[in-house]
């Protein structure tokens, strides 16, 4: 049987070989970051040097970094714990952020997106108009169901305008795009190690010097006391190192690009019905979201899988659940149509030969369901 075919990096990256040695290097070495001894301090030393090389990726101050479990922790933490009595969110936002929302217990406003998925920025201004301070607005930087690129420099002018603070989820985005946190102009900054290659169970919060976040979990006062609880030292250390990859590997991309788009010049020249969603726009260089009408997405992945190929319908975050794609019905597709979206996405160690064997079995598919 042909090796696998792993196209669904928006859902993990497999991790890197440096990062595997750099944890488990990390792993034999005894010492509590909060200790005063010289265990506790070569610890110490390792969350901080990593704190450096994750603030390195998206141009931010090492200080101003607190480590988390992850993407969806930290996107709960800003929406809940920086003072906020009004929250204004993208209706393409991250399913961790939709329910973060839910519970907040803050006036919630959805700012919706055009037919290309881009958010409505003269909405944003009405929404802010009439909204309580201390505002928040969320908007993600890169979509991770059909890699739609956000001006959030845009959003962060508009949101300051009335007084607002931006909150911006890059988790997809980093790595994959170059990121200047303060060309964003945003006030927080979410990412997850394991998008870029590093290991499972760590993400970061990027604040802004003066941006406020009170303590999300208390006990011991790690993280300046906003995030309590030993660090995950071998965790983190392997995000620096995956951070510090990505950061030299970003013009890989480039060659990621253009395989994706000329795998979509190949399907759409067999298939003239299908849609890509967000083609018009600016989208993330390795992701593709294509619409086959007709044809439910969970069945296509199941196709895929059985021609060994790992693909994914939607966001890969929802636990195995079969719903129909938000972020596609807020782009104006119907139900019918949200249901058959297909998310294919690449990495850097993706090639030619893949995407051929990906093609040939889309279009297999495709003809099956023509006849």
């Amino acid at each position: 049987m042909a090796k696998p075919i792993y196209l669904d990096f928006n859902a993990t990256s497999p991790i890197l070989l440096e990062v595997i040695e750099k944890v488990a290097e990390t792993m034999t070495f005894l010492g509590n970051p909060s200790s005063v001894h010289q265990t506790g301090r070569k610890a110490r030393s390792i969350v901080e040097e990593a704190r450096s090389q994750v603030a390195a990726l998206v141009g931010a101050r090492s200080r101003d970094i607190v480590f988390t479990s992850g993407g969806t922790e930290a996107n709960n933490a800003v929406l809940r714990a920086t003072g906020a009595k009004s929250l204004i969110i993208s209706a393409i936002e991250h399913d961790c952020v939709i329910a973060a929302s839910q519970v907040s217990g803050l006036h919630v406003q959805t700012l919706s997106v055009n037919n290309d998925g881009k958010v409505d920025l003269e909405e944003l201004s009405r929404l802010l108009e009439k909204t309580e301070n201390p505002a928040l607005v969320s908007v993600m930087l890169g979509n991770n169901e059909m890699g739609v690129i956000q001006d959030i420099a845009k959003v962060s002018t508009i949101a300051k305008e009335f007084g607002a603070r931006v909150h911006c989820d890059a988790v997809q985005a980093a790595g994959k795009i170059s990121i200047d946190f303060n060309e964003l102009g945003v006030d927080y900054l979410t990412l997850s190690a394991h998008k870029l290659g590093g290991p499972q169970g760590v993400g970061a919060i990027v604040l802004a010097p003066t941006a406020p976040l009170n303590a999300f979990i208390v006990g011991g006062g790690q993280e300046l006391g906003r995030r309590s609880g030993t660090e995950n030292v071998a965790g983190v250390a392997g995000f620096g190192v995956a951070a510090i990859a990505a950061l030299s590997n970003q013009a890989e991309y480039d060659r990621v690009q253009s395989l994706r788009d000329r795998m979509e010049a190949e399907i759409r020249a067999h298939a003239n019905d299908i849609i890509i969603a967000g083609k018009d726009t600016d989208r993330l260089p390795n992701t593709s979201c294509i619409v086959m009408p007709g044809m439910k997405g969970e069945t296509q992945v199941m196709h895929f899988d059985l021609n060994g190929i790992c693909v994914s319908s939607g966001s890969a975050c929802s636990s195995g659940k079969v719903k129909v794609s938000h972020v596609m019905t807020a782009m104006g597709l119907d139900e019918e149509l949200a249901n058959s979206s297909l998310r294919v996405s690449l990495g850097l160690s993706t090639t030619d030969e893949e995407i051929d064997r990906f093609i040939e079995a889309w279009k297999t598919l495709y003809n099956r369901t023509k006849r």
